[in-house]
């Protein structure tokens, strides 16, 4: 694990906490301005969490990106068609909601995007 993640998975414990660590090992973490110690099998145990949060933050970076691209599409003055629009309000709504129901990171690295219209 890196240090990003030890620390993540510290806040996910003790969003206050103030700790430092070094060389990505767990063994190496120093507790500062009087912040409670954590097991270190209690922060292993959020790092599943704090790998799902991370995938799921890449893919809603993806989604945000297609979604912003065809902003345009929706636009009153578009020279679409009513069926090509549609099209257009199809794929953003899949866009939308290609988070809905993932649980884990397997979940999440087995997404298919929707294909953009023509």
């Amino acid at each position: 694990m890196t240090n990003e993640s030890i620390i993540k998975a510290i806040l996910k414990i003790n969003p206050t906490a103030e700790v430092s660590v070094s060389g990505n090992d767990i063994n190496t973490i120093e507790w500062h301005n009087g912040t409670t110690p954590i097991s270190k099998a209690d922060i292993q145990a959020q790092f599943p969490i704090v790998e799902f949060d991370r995938a799921m933050a890449d893919l809603r970076s993806k989604r945000d990106r297609l979604l912003a691209a065809s902003d345009w599409t929706q636009l009153p003055d578009t020279t679409l068609t009513n069926t090509q629009k549609q099209s257009w309000m199809q794929y953003r709504t899949e866009l939308r909601n290609i988070t809905d129901g993932l649980s884990t990171v397997e979940d999440v690295n087995g997404v298919s995007f929707p294909v953009k219209p023509n």
